[in-house]
């Protein structure tokens, strides 16, 4: 049916949980999306599966907005936003000759990394944490440089919105503005310089769509079912699952 992968039905089902992961995750389930990260690595390989995610990722994004899009926080988007184009700026250059192998154990470290300090926040509930210039730019640039190379960025927006404290609603409507401009954003570099969105890419992304939009209705119902105080405890628990299920993906 394909020939961008073994169009076998164990491919074609994992390829379909990744999508309705990519669902669940834009409706506010953050931090399962780095699982959908790994299963498209490992059906179409690392850096091509970022040409058939993004596409998806943006039309996830623009049904984020449309249902969040009264929750955005705009202080933090306009502090967020330079930051993360800068980085993905970056990440366009250094991704295009980057070795996959190396390129997957960097992830691994960063992910692991982002992890231990949001279990950090939310153990250190008195950690006060620098509300100032020095602080997003890091986390921007990061946010940015994770999101070309892997659509990984979402750990560290989370580490970002957590940190600020921000309420359940106001941390996926916020984060669901970055997210649709940045990943438009990067459309065309990986459209005519990596040269990994293609016309069979897209056909591919064809017969997932309906599948992410399943996901992304079951993902509202359960985010409509967790409360403020325990959203933050999903968010670290469902990065923690992602992180190793990047750590150990061979």
């Amino acid at each position: 049916m394909n020939g961008l992968f073994d169009g076998s039905t164990l491919n074609w089902i994992l390829v379909f949980v990744a999508a309705f992961i990519i669902g669940l995750s834009k409706a506010g389930l953050k931090g399962i999306d780095m699982m959908n990260v790994t299963i498209m690595a490992i059906v179409f390989g690392g850096k091509a599966s970022t040409g058939v995610v993004l596409p998806l990722l943006c039309t996830a994004d623009i049904m984020a907005v449309k249902y969040y899009h009264r929750h955005a926080q705009w202080k933090h988007f306009r502090r967020l936003i330079p930051w993360m184009a800068a980085g993905i700026l970056v990440g366009v250059y250094v991704g295009k000759d980057i070795d996959e192998a190396v390129f997957r154990k960097i992830m691994a470290v960063i992910i692991m990394l982002t992890v231990a300090i949001m279990l950090l926040l939310e153990f250190k509930k008195n950690l006060v944490i620098p509300d100032n210039k020095f602080f997003v730019a890091n986390m921007g640039l990061a946010s940015g440089f994770t999101t070309m190379l892997g659509n990984l960025a979402g750990a560290f927006s989370s580490i970002y919105f957590l940190a600020m404290r921000l309420p359940k609603n106001d941390f996926i409507g916020t984060a669901a503005w970055v997210f649709m401009v940045m990943n438009l954003f990067k459309l065309p570099f990986q459209v005519f310089y990596w040269n990994n969105i293609t016309m069979e890419t897209l056909k591919t992304d064809l017969y997932l769509v309906p599948v992410l939009i399943a996901g992304f209705w079951a993902g509202l119902k359960i985010v409509a079912k967790i409360h403020d105080d325990n959203y933050r405890k999903v968010v670290i628990v469902l990065t923690l699952i992602g992180a190793v299920f990047i750590f150990f993906k061979r």
